[in-house]
């Protein structure tokens, strides 16, 4: 189901106000280093404005910001738009009740996209009620369109994914709300890693807490966010469970709420959880992220 909301549209003040607070957040969050990252968010159905090529998100002006058109005609700015700015018209179009779009390179998200892991797990609740599953989008080539490709089956379910050895991305019906869910994505990564990779142990919620929180969330008025996987046979959800799809992998404990067994990690699981916690704590030994 997709968004459902007013469609007003904020003015060319209000989304360029926030388009440079949120590079401002990034750039001092470290989710961004040098020139990276973009944000767009629409002023009309067919109108939105974008951060430029080659300027730090940290340092952004408004005469810097570009307005364009969805089919890509730069109609006002002095700097070029981001070559990255096709997957923001991708999603635009795919789902036009989506108003704004933020993309940056926050660190755990990074690396687990940099892993080839997708944030599917149901461990945290405010992650399920918030943001939902973070799937992974396949590589793909940066400025080219196999970006925009990689992204659209996820843009009508989901509120952002990751880009496989790039980054992630997210969007919402505003910009803060597209930004409030990168900040939410990385907190959701940290915390995966902190649970399965240092502290080693992550008790995930049961299909049944799963269902309330969807639940939750739906009442709420959130309709996008997909569905982390059952935390015993790594299905999305309770059909796939009780139709007992656990791969044959070792059974080592009984789950309460829909009786099926929980499975124990794979040696390739652990090795991916391994492979993230060294590049995150590589990453955070040399500064301190999230201040």
């Amino acid at each position: 189901m997709s968004y459902q909301f007013d469609n007003k549209y904020p003015s060319d003040f209000e989304v360029k106000r926030d388009i440079l607070e949120i590079g401002r957040r990034m750039y001092a969050k470290n989710f961004v280093a040098a020139n990276d990252g973009n944000i767009s968010a629409k002023v009309s159905e067919n109108t939105i404005w974008c951060t430029p090529t080659g300027v730090s998100k940290g340092y952004m002006t408004d005469e810097m910001l570009v307005l364009m058109d969805l089919d890509g005609n730069v109609l006002k700015g002095d700097l070029q738009p981001s070559s990255e700015v096709k997957m923001h018209l991708r999603v635009y179009r795919e789902n036009p009740e989506i108003q704004a779009v933020v993309h940056a390179h926050p660190p755990a998200a990074t690396s687990y996209a940099i892993a080839g892991m997708p944030l599917n797990r149901a461990i945290l609740t405010e992650a399920v009620m918030g943001i939902g599953e973070i799937p992974l989008a396949p590589y793909a080539m940066p400025g080219t369109e196999e970006v925009p490709d990689s992204i659209a089956p996820f843009v009508n379910t989901h509120n952002g994914c990751l880009l496989a050895n790039h980054g992630a991305l997210t969007w919402g019906k505003n910009a803060m709300e597209a930004w409030m869910r990168m900040e939410s994505v990385e907190y959701y990564a940290l915390v995966s890693m902190y649970t399965n990779g240092l502290i080693g142990e992550a008790h995930e919620l049961t299909c049944d807490q799963v269902d309330r929180l969807i639940e939750r969330r739906t009442n709420s008025g959130i309709y996008t966010g997909g569905r982390p996987l059952c935390h015993n046979c790594d299905s999305d959800g309770r059909p796939a469970c009780m139709e007992n799809q656990c791969g044959g992998k070792k059974e080592k404990a009984s789950c309460s709420s829909c009786g099926h067994t929980e499975k124990a990690d794979s040696l390739e699981d652990q090795k991916d959880v391994e492979t993230v916690v060294q590049i995150v704590r590589q990453i955070l030994e040399k500064g301190n992220f999230g201040k």
